[in-house]
């Protein structure tokens, strides 16, 4: 497990000189099933430059990873949008499917393979970079027989690049 959050913290570290930005965060997450164990989460993402980019709304490739305190942890690659509206602020949204690994067996989501989708607001600050906070949602899309899923809640800076 150890190795596996030390590659996705190089990768997304030794890509940023090309990134979009990289996105520190923390928050809470509820775990649906009432015998999980709601705790903090922790989580890093990479988000690459647009690869489509129109007046307000830009959509690009990224990576996440999440970790709570038990050590539950998700990794995922997908697809992000984010539409800027108002001056400074904007919307974002994304989908990442990928793995999950229970380190405590009352968090168990159902398999391995879980989605995890996000919604958040931001707000572009003086320096360039963004603060935003973002809900998000991990379940396996019922491809498993049991879909307890997992919400967080996320406050986020983005240190752009």
């Amino acid at each position: 497990m150890k190795n596996l959050l030390s590659s996705a913290a190089f990768l997304a570290f030794s890509t940023a000189a090309q990134a979009q930005s990289v996105i520190f965060g923390a928050g809470y997450a509820d775990y649906s099933d009432s015998s999980s164990i709601d705790q903090a989460i922790f989580s890093l993402e990479y988000q690459h430059r647009p690869f489509h980019d129109a007046t307000r709304f830009s959509a690009a490739l990224g990576a996440a990873l999440s970790v709570d305190e038990d050590g539950n942890t998700h990794i995922g690659a997908g697809v992000i949008g984010i539409y800027s509206f108002a001056d400074r602020w904007f919307v974002e949204g994304s989908v990442m499917p990928g793995f999950y690994s229970e380190a405590n067996e009352l968090n168990d989501l159902g398999g391995s393979f879980e989605i995890r989708s996000l919604f958040g607001l931001g707000y572009t600050l003086n320096n360039g970079n963004d603060i935003s906070l973002a809900v998000t949602h991990k379940s396996n899309a019922s491809t498993q027989e049991e879909n307890p899923g997992v919400n967080a809640l996320l406050l986020r800076y983005h240190l752009n690049f």
